[in-house]
């Protein structure tokens, strides 16, 4: 019975892989043969933010693009002012073991999480007066935080170690739905512009496409070659791009259902922690263990500019919604914002 479920597994993946190459009519590079090249990128550091005594492990940009919330093992979530280089809040955290933070998009709120398994809610407004002070703990998943982002003040999505995702109902403290079939650790998210579907990244070397009125798995896409460290929508919504251990970044196209291209080089052999577009999408922005962070012309599918400032692995980056500037964090404890 097993063998003969297996056959069948073989060979309805063997039919969807030939269904996705008759459809493979181009390529992106053909495409956009018409399109100029860059002629210049040249992205400077303007701001260096310093204050944590630890590895940061995660960044996230307020909605206003100019505070920004990172979160470092040395126990401390910061809430950065990115146009003085001041820090707003320094806020103590219960678990310094943190992996995972993020702004809320009115700016009220933020979120962390890590190896304490849940994601702890802070309100701004409260720190002025309590620092440290809980808004709300949401406890359900039974491995790590690996990644969290609000879908408004009373909903935000998880990414764990148990291989689910949860959608939750923060008034309430309780997850609204799980999302399962991750068969390894789901080790990112990504929301879409319209905030009805996700997608996310996993150590099953498989990202996939969740709707979150349904609670379905819509698509899965394969391709890496070890796990997926993580996932970031393309702007208009209707692709997204995925870094991995494997030293690659690829970019899947949601409606041709598979991977378009992927943005790999010889000379490169270290993972993919981050990856994050320009306002266009025209620039792919991937941070790597090897303490760059490579910018990819989406189009070309080539390396146009390595920002190489950095003195340890660049764990995490984010562009700011104005798409104005970029910010990288990394384990040498300090925050870089690049335009």
């Amino acid at each position: 019975m097993a063998d003969a479920l297996q056959r069948e597994n073989e060979q309805l993946e063997a039919r969807i892989r030939s269904d996705r190459q008759a459809k493979k009519d181009t390529t992106l590079v053909k495409a956009a043969a018409t399109v100029d090249s860059l002629s210049s990128v040249s992205l400077r550091c303007r701001r260096v933010l310093r204050g944590h005594f630890g590895k940061i492990y995660s960044m996230h940009w307020a909605g206003d693009s100019q505070h920004l919330v990172s979160a470092s093992q040395d126990g401390k979530l910061i809430i950065w002012d990115a146009y003085s280089s001041a820090k707003v809040y320094a806020i103590p955290l219960r678990s310094s073991w943190v992996m995972t933070c993020a702004y809320s998009p009115s700016g009220n709120y933020v979120a962390c999480g890590g190896l304490d398994n849940m994601c702890t809610i802070y309100e701004l407004a409260a720190q002025d007066t309590d620092n440290g002070a809980v808004a709300k703990e949401l406890i359900h998943h039974t491995g790590y935080l690996s990644c969290c982002r609000f879908i408004n003040d009373r909903q935000i999505l998880t990414a764990s170690g148990d291989k689910t995702c949860a959608l939750w109902d923060v008034e309430r403290g309780q997850p609204i739905t799980v999302f399962s079939g991750h068969v390894g650790d789901v080790m990112s998210l990504s929301v879409s512009p319209d905030k009805q579907t996700f997608v996310s990244g996993a150590c099953d070397s498989t990202a996939k496409l969740w709707d979150m009125r349904d609670g379905k798995c819509k698509q899965t896409f394969s391709g890496h070659e070890h796990d997926i460290n993580s996932v970031q929508f393309f702007p208009t919504g209707m692709a997204f791009a995925s870094g991995s251990d494997d030293s690659t970044c690829r970019l899947f196209d949601i409606r041709a259902d598979q991977e378009i291209f992927n943005y790999s080089d010889q000379s490169i052999t270290s993972g993919v922690t981050s990856v994050g577009f320009s306002k266009s999408g025209r620039l792919l922005y991937a941070g790597y263990d090897d303490y760059n962070c490579n910018v990819w012309d989406t189009l070309k599918g080539v390396q146009v500019q390595a920002l190489a400032a950095h003195e340890n692995r660049v764990s995490c980056l984010g562009v700011s919604d104005d798409g104005m500037a970029l910010c990288t964090g990394s384990w040498d404890a300090s925050l870089r914002v690049w335009n």
